[in-house]
């Protein structure tokens, strides 16, 4: 008998790992507990592995973990992982509200591990529907079937790369930097493209890793641009910011957006910024220039030549080519949200969408549909909740109101039993 759950989900990155604590911690105190499984197509917890540089730090406060901002007195915060590691004393003293990338993602596995009895791995999810008017059935890859009563989709970020350019052996989007990394053997020319935090990860670690490689670093901007992250810009991020969008209307959500885009797109941290120029005029100074910057330019064209790749860089202010001829181009060009679109199948077809043709989302996250079931979204919100929607600086809450949602609309009479 195929068992039914409360909820369902989709995804176990941050977003939905935040939920199965949420849902943890509730079911500890609940006479009724909820049910639920997360599906999880990669074999363990794991969140950008591909960009954990060992000198990469967060760009949001290690008090926006998991819980803190819903529950200040959470087991599963950031600052009960440094005690149980045995680093809680050293971290303060280190004065920085902002960790080490590959720390903050040892917290998460941390974390995961704690609700691993939540979350079913290596399970590829490649359908959905509607058994009834409050009853999904989710099928994996593998042919397991899960029912329930609610589904949270939680799909991450898709790689995005420039229109007619294909990744291959020397052509990579900066989330597979680590993964293949390794494949280089004294190269003599890297090309990084793209203009924000991770392009600049991407050219400093490169430029550091191959002393002798030429590394070169195109961008349509004159130079990089600082993230604006002062107090009062920050407040973009609070979630009382999610209501103000969430309730405005439409063309004061688009003015909003224009006006933080600095605060997470296309920016880099002013700490970096200073430490390429440095790097830049040092080896200026010292007549032996291996960091090319090749700003107000875009990359034209691409393409593999068996040994390595040939990227074509058109200056935006005069026309003129260039010609690269590299041993690896790193993309670094960013992400879009993955549209649940494909996932959902049938079940599009009940969903409400606005003038555009985005889906009609709730305050509480919850796909405005034809159906008594809930369909929730974590990401791809961006354009009803605001810039937040894939973020981690409003996980912990989001993932509260979330799971409230959950609890209210389904009701004494159909709660699941797996």
């Amino acid at each position: 008998m195929v068992p039914i759950y409360d909820l369902v989900g989709i995804g176990f990155g941050p977003s939905n790992l935040a939920l199965a604590i949420a849902l943890t911690e509730h079911n500890e105190h609940a006479e009724t507990p909820v049910t639920a499984v997360f599906l999880e197509r990669q074999q363990t917890f794991g969140w950008h592995r591909g960009m954990l540089l060992e000198d990469a730090t967060m760009q949001v406060s290690f008090l926006k973990d998991l819980v803190t901002m819903r529950n200040p007195v959470s087991r599963f915060s950031f600052l009960c992982y440094l005690q149980e590691r045995g680093r809680l004393i050293d971290f303060v003293n280190h004065k920085n509200l902002f960790p080490l990338r590959v720390e903050f993602h040892d917290y998460f596995e941390w974390a995961a591990a704690q609700v691993d009895d939540l979350v079913a791995y290596e399970s590829d999810v490649v359908s959905v529907s509607a058994l009834a008017d409050d009853l999904f059935e989710v099928v994996t890859a593998s042919g397991e079937r899960y029912r329930a009563r609610n589904l949270v989709f939680a799909t991450g970020l898709v790689p995005e790369v420039p229109d007619g350019v294909a990744l291959s052996d020397h052509v990579w989007h900066n989330s597979q930097l680590l993964h293949r990394v390794s494949s280089l053997t004294a190269p003599k020319r890297v090309v990084v493209v793209g203009a924000g935090q991770s392009a600049a990860e991407a050219v400093a670690y490169l430029h550091r890793e191959f002393p002798a490689a030429e590394v070169c670093s195109v961008f349509s901007r004159y130079g990089f641009s600082p993230a604006d992250d002062s107090s009062f810009a920050n407040r973009i991020f609070d979630p009382a910011a999610v209501d103000t969008y969430y309730s405005s209307p439409d063309a004061f959500k688009e003015r909003l957006m224009a006006y933080h885009r600095n605060t997470n797109y296309s920016v880099v941290d002013t700490d970096l910024i200073d430490q390429l120029y440095r790097t830049a005029y040092r080896e200026k100074v010292l007549g032996r220039e291996r960091l090319r910057f090749l700003n107000v330019c875009r990359l034209d064209a691409v393409t593999e030549t068996g040994t390595g790749a040939r990227a074509v860089v058109r200056s935006l202010a005069t026309g003129a080519l260039e010609v690269l001829d590299a041993d690896v181009v790193v993309l670094a060009t960013g992400y879009r949200e993955a549209d649940p679109t494909r996932l959902l199948g049938s079940l599009a077809a009940t969903c409400t969408r606005d003038d555009a043709g985005r889906f009609a989302v709730a305050r509480d996250y919850r796909l405005v549909t034809s159906l008594r079931g809930g369909l929730y979204l974590q990401g791809g919100t961006e354009h009803t909740h605001g810039i937040t929607s894939s973020l981690l600086s409003n996980v912990a809450v989001r993932s509260g109101e979330i799971l409230d949602s959950v609890l209210t609309n389904t009701t004494s009479r159909v709660l699941a039993s797996a």
